[in-house]
């Protein structure tokens, strides 16, 4: 009697069988299964999947589907015993408990009567849990193999579940903040005006286009979007939409600008110009805020767009600009980690030296608000077994909030890995000025620059109790 995951699959023929003869498997309920059971069954009873509602019912918990039991007692039939040829008849099941997450199940089933006429076997099926409680038992009826079969076990493509559930989430929390006024500078393509729609239609801005007024018409009608009740300010081209945008924000009059289809640089240097009144006393920087299926909090990633090589100097503001942002997002003390490609301080490899810096400036209190770490390796900050097994000793190693990079190619090569290899969902924000600016790209998501709005909106409240 095996209880692990085959190699081989062998069946019993029906003249193998005799009275007694037993197999089983044994399986150790995870959330991931209970959410995998749903999207393959389409039963979303909130019993299974909504903590909240399933405390207040009689199992006061989430409990697994009572057929996920069912489908393993399949699993023993049809790979064990009799094994692979075999025809399901019937079945009927009884469910004496629930079943939680981390119970661990034993899945036996039983010979108990055999019809030589008809080569049909009957079997006792029986689950107990870790206490030695019956779960569910039944009785299954089958047709048995005539003939042998041996053949090696399929291998099973890993599945990887992605919780969508992030941007509604971000949603619901931001709404009751209110939209915040938006300087949407030159939206001249289906892309970055349809983004900016999309947000005002999400309750997060008010938009004013910045743009040529006949020219921004032309997209609309062309990619059908309807700009009735939406502010345009008519300027002759994107230069003159970038500058009057940052002198709109450096009056107080948007809280916020977003890009449109101009360069990155034609909208960072009007933010910068003299008379924009929108320098702080931080250097600009960009950061990604990211959420992975493999990784349990939502983190930050700078600076994967402005900063091409920093400096010591650039590296402290931009580690102060990623805690500004965290503190606006929630995290009252987020966790830095300073990558590098080792986590050993090494005079040949400048961004351990810059690490080593940064974090002997955080204890004399020149950053401030965080928890500092560095150099660590990307597996090192965000893997708690990788720390471990080199031996590292940290607060930030495992749990990272914030992954500050080397330069721009290192952030923006690790953020579209994520993005388009880790089913990340992501935004993308820059600080460092009075406002925050919402800096998205041409390939983008629409949910992506929804989440981007989102972020500025938080940014903006925090701006507003706390101006930078």
């Amino acid at each position: 009697m095996s209880t692990g995951a085959p190699q081989m699959l062998r069946n019993r023929t029906f003249d193998e069988l005799a009275l007694g003869d037993s197999a089983r498997i044994v399986r150790t309920l995870t959330q991931q299964d209970i959410a995998l059971f749903a999207v393959l069954s389409g039963d979303v009873n909130p019993a299974h999947l909504d903590a909240e509602y399933a405390a207040s019912t009689r199992f006061a918990g989430v409990v697994a589907h009572g057929m996920w039991g069912g489908a393993l007692i399949s699993a023993v039939l049809g790979t064990r015993l009799p094994g692979p040829g075999t025809v399901y008849l019937g079945q009927t099941l009884h469910f004496k408990r629930p079943v939680r997450v981390g119970d661990t199940l034993e899945i036996a089933v039983t010979v108990s009567a055999l019809e030589p006429h008809q080569q049909r076997v009957t079997l006792a099926c029986c689950c107990t849990n870790q206490h030695g409680e019956t779960v569910i038992d039944g009785e299954a009826q089958v047709l048995a193999p005539a003939e042998k079969i041996e053949r090696p076990a399929a291998t099973l493509p890993e599945v990887r579940l992605h919780t969508a559930d992030g941007l509604p989430r971000l949603l619901q929390h931001v709404r009751p903040l209110g939209p915040i006024r938006v300087a949407v500078v030159h939206p001249c393509d289906a892309l970055s005006l349809g983004g900016a729609l999309d947000a005002r239609a999400a309750g997060l801005i008010e938009p004013l286009l910045l743009a040529p007024r006949a020219k921004l018409e032309a997209v609309a009608a062309a990619a059908g979007l309807d700009l009735t009740g939406i502010a345009i300010e008519d300027v002759p081209h994107s230069h003159a939409a970038a500058a009057r945008a940052a002198e709109l924000a450096g009056q107080g009059q948007v809280q916020a600008l977003m890009k449109g289809s101009l360069h990155t640089d034609e909208l960072v240097s009007a933010v910068l110009a003299a008379g924009a009144g929108l320098r702080t006393k931080c250097r600009l920087s960009h950061c990604f805020v990211m959420q992975t299926p493999a990784y349990p909090r939502p983190f930050i990633i700078t600076d994967a767009a402005i900063n091409i090589a920093p400096t010591l100097e650039h590296k402290a503001d931009i580690v102060r600009n990623a805690i500004t942002l965290a503190h606006a997002i929630g995290v009252a003390e987020p966790r830095v980690a300073i990558l590098a490609a080792v986590e050993t301080v090494n005079p040949a490899m400048p961004a351990t030296l810059d690490a080593a810096a940064l974090c002997k400036m955080a204890e004399r209190g020149q950053i401030a608000g965080a928890v500092l770490d560095g150099p660590l390796a990307f597996d090192n900050a965000v893997s708690a077994a990788a720390a471990r097994t080199k031996g590292i000793d940290s607060p930030v190693a495992g749990q990272a909030d914030v992954l500050v990079v080397p330069d721009l190619e290192s952030g923006n090569m690790l953020a579209k890995q994520l993005e388009y290899m880790g089913d990340a969902a992501t935004a993308g924000v820059v600080l460092g000025a009075k406002v925050p600016i919402v800096l998205t790209s041409r390939a983008d998501s629409r949910e992506t620059r929804i989440a981007s709005c989102a972020i500025a909106v938080l940014l903006a409240e925090h701006y507003r109790k706390s101006p930078p």
